[in-house]
């Protein structure tokens, strides 16, 4: 499908579902830009968990009473509806309920990590890995003796694929990397990752937090060996996240969390582990916030992921574009026009991304400000921190207009 043929959204009619979009500060409505860290969550999603605590609430996997089972079916058929959404052909066997994306890095990186890799083993990441990514790999390495090096960005935010060839070898055991950077909106090209890795009988982490929310997404078609993203950053609850594993991989690996339902049997001397997905889940769940994601994943494929993609680009290319308009904006990543995700970092002039964002605050706009967890990728940029707006299904062209306002506001107060 071409551009010109993607239907716009209308957005006056997603804004219907996010009552929190009408609050005003002050007497000015929120501009809520800050999608990248955290999206609104819609009525029906919200429904959703209200209606499971108020009809459906009991424990999973426990009882034989019937709120027990009703709880169990919706439960477990939230995992197949995730594996449906991103392709995942294994279905729910192939889903594993986290807390977040961080969490299912950390348990990558301990159930396979910490068993598999050694001093002889390298894990290869990138210069604009996400804290999660990084710092997990970082400190499984020092356990393990394994060594992590790190694929180049280059000037325009891209990676350097050459580079890339060269670091991953018959040494590397893992490679994490991030689908669609949260600093600089790169989209990085992972299916050709997961090929050189593959060529190399490596395995590959791809971190999707930034880009189920908002694109198409075909875990099989990348051929990621692991796949993780978040529910909050979907217009789902926080407190769910989702880790992808191929089925074989994940049958091989021991369990990170020990407990109550991960098992099957319990002796004095030994346990025997739980099916798929089960083993990895251990205790009680994010019950509720598993069937309120499912709902989440009805409601962005009610809207179409290529039609939020597009709509998200257009914005990030429009919010590009009138700030460097500005002058003095300083803009991190891909030109407006390539592809990149919906979000922007920038710097102002002499203004400090915190004093920007707070200044910006008192427009009733809200932004993040910060290293955005990416302190590596800032300090190779020589920058301590930057602003970041990013948008969703229900921002606007005039939200980004208010944006730029906002800015010039916070430039002549420091002038």
């Amino acid at each position: 499908m071409s551009q010109t043929d993607i239907e716009p959204l209308d957005v006056d009619r997603i804004r219907e579902e996010y009552p929190i979009l009408q609050r005003e500060f002050d007497g000015e409505q929120v501009v809520y830009l800050d999608n990248a860290a955290t999206t609104q969550t819609p009525d029906r999603v919200v429904d959703t968990i209200a209606h499971y605590y108020r009809h459906t609430n009991a424990n999973v996997h426990r009882g034989l009473h019937q709120l027990s089972q009703e709880a169990s079916i919706a439960y477990e058929d939230a995992h197949d509806r995730v594996a449906e959404f991103i392709g995942a052909s294994g279905e729910r066997e192939e889903i594993v309920f986290t807390k977040n994306t961080t969490e299912s890095e950390n348990l990558v990186a301990y159930a396979w990590g910490l068993n598999e890799l050694g001093p002889e083993d390298e894990i290869v990441l990138t210069e604009m890995e996400h804290h999660a990514s990084l710092v997990t790999w970082q400190q499984i390495a020092k356990k393990t003796g394994a060594t992590c090096r790190f694929i180049r960005v280059q000037e325009d935010g891209t990676l350097d694929m050459d580079h890339a060839r060269e670091l991953i070898s018959d040494d590397t055991a893992m490679v994490s990397v991030v689908h669609v950077s949260n600093t600089l909106g790169t989209v990085n090209p992972v299916s050709q990752l997961a090929d050189i890795a593959h060529d190399h009988d490596a395995y590959i982490f791809v971190d999707g937090a930034q880009s189920v929310p908002n694109r198409p997404v075909d875990v099989e078609a990348i051929d990621a060996d692991f796949f993780a993203f978040s529910g909050h950053k979907m217009a789902g609850p926080t407190g769910i996240g989702v880790l992808y594993g191929k089925k074989h991989l994940l049958e091989e690996m021991e369990p990170y969390l020990y407990g109550g339902s991960m098992i099957k049997k319990v002796t004095f001397e030994d346990s025997k582990w739980n099916d798929l997905p089960w083993k990895f889940e251990a205790g009680t769940p994010a019950i509720c916030q598993g069937i309120a994601l499912a709902e989440a994943c009805d409601y962005l494929d009610d809207i179409g992921m290529e039609r939020i993609q597009h709509h998200e680009e257009q914005l990030a290319n429009y919010a590009i574009e009138r700030l460097e308009d500005e002058g003095d904006v300083e803009i991190y990543g891909p030109p407006a026009g390539e592809e990149r995700g919906g979000l922007v970092s920038f710097n102002v002039g002499s203004v400090h991304a915190h004093d920007l964002s707070s200044i910006l605050n008192d427009s009733a706009v809200a932004i993040r400000a910060g290293d955005h967890c990416t302190q590596p990728l800032h300090d190779k940029l020589g920058v301590a921190a930057s602003a970041r707006a990013s948008f969703y299904v229900y921002n606007t062209r005039e939200e980004v207009d208010k944006l730029v306002e906002a800015v010039d506001d916070a430039r002549q107060l420091f002038a």
